[in-house]
């Protein structure tokens, strides 16, 4: 397909990167460390304690020192990440990345079967958790490969007095540990003060080598790991960067929101993306408490706020948001799911700047497009394909459509996945032959090279920016002595994008919707338990005895 949208660009974005210059992640970090030492590089939202690019270096070293030395592990070993956005997190990745073991970010709402699926599919080694958490992990360790544990309390990065007086509060107060019993795991201060007496080597990582296993599903419901290499990742970093340079102010550090969990394919782009210019990023573990995410937003000048159409939806819904000072943000960054009309027209009106629609998912690490800079309208679509990304739009037999034509959305770009981990069958599935990522989205290209998404191929259900896979809703409530048959899909929410409804056939006649939902909540993260169950005496069905989810759809 011709590259029509190079034509539009906006003024002084280049049209392509040099991929094969970015190095390694660990290249990255150093880079930024030696340039910008004595600058904040997170700041813990919830707390105000921040670290510097130099306290950031020094202890994620420290990480890496002690997973090369106490733990022995070789380069390329699998480490899980399970927490939310503390100061332990980025000292965490950077380690791992740093040591040369590849990254496998883990929901810390998983329930013990969905964890126990990914631990066992990533072949982890070891993992870190938060001690809230950490009940989850021990109830399925055993059955997984992962040999050394280290547990992080949410106080590990406050100064000595606050975590005393902190832990206390969580553990004994609020009683918000669950018991656990991990042997022979190790505190992260353990690992801090052990690491600082060992010798970190810096470990050589090719362009090439993974990165990241960062689990996704598919339409068989089954979660996958997208392997993202070093390239890939830092290539979507360069991308945006390419992007949005010339509106950035180079001569101050920019104060980032990171309030999308950081384990999310979006979130830690923005979370890498941030060091390249020396930029700050102020990590919120908990957006969903809106007036206390407002009072974090109130401490600081912040230039972006990358989010969910829900999350946006909420701050505009909060008296105090239109208070804050907007004088230093550039643009707030819709992603994760589609942003709608009406809320980006009202955050244009309450701060002045533009709420900039995006698209992506895992496979791509994860932008694909987003909307100009000096946009001075919604128009409802997904923008440009981004520098060195090609787009093709294609039919059921995979032939290219020219533009207007409604089809298949495909991506060829640097930040496009390696494959599946260990799924030679599906990674071919997705790819092309010459290779181009089939995303199972339907778009269109408008003339100028604008792009619009109109439905979707797959079943995946999008509640609040996650992927939702009906046939793992559908194998849990199977697994209901009640029911005999079931089926899942998404209906339209204003709250969520989507919400989850079930259609399902009793086996017993005494079941019922609170007993079914129950179910769900015993064996499923919260975002993908249904919120509807209506009962059927049969699903309807093609004549192979295919679920016809269309005509559920149009049920309601």
């Amino acid at each position: 397909m011709d590259k029509v949208w190079l034509k539009n660009y906006p003024p002084g974005v280049a049209h392509e990167i040099d991929a094969d210059a970015l190095g390694s992640i660990a290249d990255y970090v150093d880079a930024a460390v030696a340039k910008y030492a004595q600058r904040k590089a997170f700041i813990s939202g919830s707390t105000g304690e921040a670290l510097t690019y130099q306290q950031l270096d020094i202890l994620s070293r420290q990480v890496a020192a002690y997973f090369q030395s106490d733990l022995k592990l070789p380069k390329g070993a699998r480490v899980a990440l399970m927490m939310p956005n503390l100061l332990q997190y980025p000292v965490c990745l950077f380690g791992l990345l740093r040591a040369g073991y590849v990254v496998v970010n883990v929901n810390p709402m998983y329930t013990p079967r969905e964890l126990e699926h990914q631990l066992k599919d990533s072949g982890a080694e070891a993992m870190v958790v938060v001690e809230v958490f950490a009940h989850t992990l021990a109830k399925v360790i055993a059955s997984t490969s992962v040999k050394h544990v280290v547990v992080t309390a949410l106080t590990d990065m406050m100064p000595w007095a606050k975590r005393v007086i902190g832990n206390f509060l969580i553990r004994q107060v609020k009683r918000a540990v669950p018991s656990y019993s991990l042997p022979g795991s190790t505190g992260l201060r353990d690992v801090l003060a052990l690491g600082s007496q060992a010798v970190f080597r810096p470990v050589a990582c090719k362009s090439d080598d993974l990165a990241f296993l960062q689990y996704t599903g598919g339409t068989t419901g089954v979660s996958k790991g997208a392997m993202l290499t070093h390239r890939n990742v830092l290539s979507n970093v360069e991308q945006g960067r390419v992007w949005f340079d010339p509106i950035i102010d180079k001569t101050e550090a920019m104060i980032g929101i990171t309030a999308i969990p950081l384990y999310h394919i979006y979130a830690l782009g923005t979370c890498l993306s941030g060091l390249n210019a020396g930029g700050t990023n102020v990590l919120v573990s908990d957006p969903r408490n809106i007036p206390a995410f407002v009072k974090v937003l109130s401490q600081y000048k912040f230039a972006s706020l990358p989010a969910v159409n829900t999350l946006f939806i909420g701050l505009l819904n909060n008296p105090n948001f239109a208070k804050l000072d907007f004088s230093k943000l550039i643009f707030g960054v819709g992603g994760g799911a589609a942003t709608q009309r009406t809320v980006a027209e009202q955050w244009q009106q309450v701060t002045g700047k533009p709420l900039l629609e995006g698209f992506g998912l895992t496979e791509c690490s994860p932008t694909v497009s987003v909307n100009p800079y000096n946009t001075n309208e919604f128009r409802g679509g997904i923008g440009f394909p981004l520098p060195s990304t090609e787009v093709s739009i294609r039919n059921e037999e995979g032939v290219e459509l020219p533009i207007g034509q409604a089809g298949e959305l495909c991506v060829r770009g640097p930040q496009v996945m390696k494959g599946y981990w260990q799924r030679p069958q599906e990674t071919a599935a997705v790819m092309t032959a010459d290779g181009f990522l089939r995303t199972g989205d339907i778009a269109v290209m408008e003339i100028d090279g604008y792009m619009k998404i109109v439905d979707r191929i797959k079943d995946m259900i999008l509640v609040s920016g996650f992927n939702v896979y009906p046939n793992e809703v559908e194998e849990v409530v199977m697994s209901h002595p009640g029911v005999l048959e079931v089926a899942a899909v998404g209906n339209k929410s204003d709250g969520t994008g989507e919400k989850i409804k079930l259609f399902v056939v009793k086996k017993s006649p005494v079941l019922t919707q609170e007993m079914v939902i129950a179910h769900c909540r015993e064996n499923l993260t919260a975002y993908k338990v249904p919120r509807e169950v209506e009962f059927l005496d049969e699903l309807p069905k093609s004549p192979v005895g295919k679920v016809l989810r269309r005509e559920l759809r149009e049920r309601g």
